[in-house]
């Protein structure tokens, strides 16, 4: 979205805040965060461990209430979970007593209605998964559980994917391996993400635009694009200017910290 583009955005957070109450006293998760997501666009969320990342997700997805401030979908204040809204965690969550074709089935059964079987074969082709439908997880490694887990969201047609780490388990080269799936899915049919993760390379590689989140309580620290054009190959990722946008992004999340753990003799 431009600057000048006075369109409503398919998502808006503004000013959300979140407190929890603890034994200890209250807990400022977030605190004050404003930033549009436009229609068909890669947002990711960056930011020290413990910044809330997680609680803003949780709360554009409506299965957290804010303590203060607005989240809306078209323009429509989300008040509780959503059909528009589909979620990736962290883990799979693939029900261990199902196979995979039931795991993907169960929302629909939940909801009293039908998958669209023609979409849901298309989405287990692309991801891989051909002649799986009748494993189990315990079956399947962990990339693939992840990959059932997209499919899984992604069937349900939902016009906003969220996505909290969901492949912060994995090894290095399956992790690359399920960047670049979301990226071809994502070009195939584009849809809105909004994609957490404590890799910055992960959030170039995958988003339009990257948010930054100030440590706890986490509040938008800075907004950068990532102007790099699709498919994101080796030799776009190789080069300086991602090394710089990279470096940028780190020195927002730790220069900080790291200018104070510094001896005061050593900053001069």
């Amino acid at each position: 979205m431009t600057a000048g583009d006075t369109t409503t955005p398919k998502l808006r957070v503004q000013a959300a805040s979140k407190v929890y109450q603890t034994a200890s006293g209250n807990l400022l998760a977030i605190d004050g965060c404003s930033f549009d997501v436009a229609a068909n666009e890669i947002v990711s969320i960056v930011g020290p461990s413990g910044c809330g990342k997680t609680t803003l997700l949780w709360s554009m997805s409506g299965l957290h209430s804010l303590s203060s401030g607005v989240i809306a979908l078209d323009g429509k204040p989300i008040t509780g979970p959503h059909p528009d809204i589909g979620i990736v965690f962290q883990e799979a969550n693939l029900l261990p007593w199902r196979n995979l074709d039931a795991n993907i089935n169960f929302p629909f059964e939940i909801k009293g209605t039908q998958p669209d079987k023609q979409w849901v074969k298309h989405l287990l082709h692309r991801v891989g998964l051909d002649g799986f439908g009748g494993k189990f997880p315990r079956e399947l490694s962990g990339g693939m559980q992840q990959r059932a887990a997209i499919v899984r969201a992604l069937s349900l047609k939902p016009s906003v994917l969220l996505m909290d780490e969901p492949f912060g388990a994995l090894d290095s080269f399956t992790r690359d391996e399920m960047n670049r799936l979301v990226e071809e899915i994502w070009l195939d049919a584009p849809t809105t993400i909004v994609f957490i993760t404590h890799s910055i390379e992960e959030a170039i590689f995958l988003s339009d635009r990257v948010v930054v989140l100030s440590p706890r309580p986490g509040r938008v620290a800075k907004i950068y694009d990532v102007p790099f054009p699709r498919p994101r190959s080796f030799e776009i990722m190789a080069t300086k200017e991602v090394f710089d946008l990279t470096n940028a992004i780190k020195l927002d999340i730790v220069g900080d910290r790291i200018a104070k753990s510094r001896p005061a003799e050593a900053v001069q």
